[in-house]
C-alpha cells in the first residue's frame, strides 16, 4: 500500500470513539463540522498536513520508531500496515485512548507493533533507542512540553529523525480563539503554544536541520538529530 493510499484509508476507519476519529480525519458529518468552524479546514487540508508530518519516515522505514502519543491510533495504524520491517513502540498516558490504538492494530493484524502506557515528560527508554519518533498533534496537549522536546531528543539516535504535526498559535484568530475559551476549558490543549517562527527556532536550536511548514493553525515539522549527538 501507498504512503498516501495508507493515509487516506484512516478516514476510512473509525473504531468505538467515532467523533474523536471522525475529528481527526475529518470523515464524518460531526467531524468536518469540527474542522471547518475550530480549524477552517476541510479533508484535503488534513490529507495535506498529514502527509507532510510523516514524510520524514522512508516507504521502507526498517528502524526502531516512537509514536508520542498514539491516542486512537486512527491516523497511525493504516501507516503502520506499510512498514512491516519496522519495530514500532507507540506510547499514550491514557489507557483509555491507548485500548482504541490497540485494537485497530489488532484487526489489521500488525505484530510489529507494541503499546506502553507513558510519560512523554519522563520516557520509560534509554537514551539514543529509536530511529524516528512520531508526533502527531501531541504537543499541544503535553503539560510540560520542554520535558516533552529534552525527552524525544534524549531516546533519539544521532541521525534520526524527529517529525510530526501540532497546533500553532498566531495563524488563525477564530482557532486561537476557541482554543482558549473551550478547548483549554476542556482540558484538551495547554498553553503555552508555539507559534510557526519560535518552532521553527526552536527546532532548529535543538537538531541543526528543520524542515518547518503549516496548513492553518497546525504547523507540521520533520527534523534530524545531528551526527554529532547535539
Amino acid at each position: 500500500m501507498e504512503r498516501k493510499e495508507a493515509i487516506r484509508s484512516a478516514y476510512h476507519m473509525t473504531g468505538s470513539n467515532s467523533f474523536y476519529d471522525g475529528m481527526m480525519t475529518c470523515s464524518t458529518l460531526p467531524g468536518r463540522a469540527v474542522c471547518r468552524l475550530v480549524w477552517d479546514m476541510n479533508r484535503q487540508d488534513c490529507v495535506r498536513y498529514q502527509e507532510k508530518a510523516v514524510s520524514g519516515i522512508p516507504e521502507d522505514f526498517a528502524g526502531r520508531l516512537l509514536e508520542v502519543l498514539v491516542g486512537t491510533g486512527i491516523l497511525t495504524m493504516p501507516l503502520y500496515r506499510t512498514l512491516p520491517r519496522a519495530e514500532i513502540t507507540c506510547l499514550d498516558y491514557s489507557p483509555d485512548m491507548m485500548a482504541q490504538a490497540q485494537e485497530k492494530a489488532r484487526r489489521m493484524h500488525l505484530g510489529n507493533v507494541a503499546f506502553r502506557q507513558g510519560d512523554v515528560g519522563a520516557l520509560p527508554f534509554e537514551s539514543g533507542s529509536f530511529d524516528a519518533v512520531l508526533s502527531l498533534n501531541g504537543f499541544h496537549a503535553f503539560p510540560d512540553k520542554e520535558a516533552a522536546y529534552r525527552e524525544v531528543f534524549r531516546v533519539l539516535r544521532p541521525g534520526g529523525v524527529f517529525c510530526g504535526c501540532f497546533y500553532v498559535k498566531g495563524e488563525c484568530g477564530r482557532t486561537d480563539r476557541l482554543i482558549r475559551r473551550v478547548y483549554e476549558r476542556m482540558h484538551f490543549f495547554t498553553p503555552p503554544y508555539e507559534t510557526v517562527e519560535s518552532l521553527r527556532a526552536r527546532l532548529g536550536g535543538m537538531y541543526g536541520k528543520a524542515e518547518v511548514g503549516n496548513v492553518k493553525s497546525i504547523a507540521w515539522f520533520v527534523c534530524r538529530k545531528e551526527s554529532d549527538g547535539r
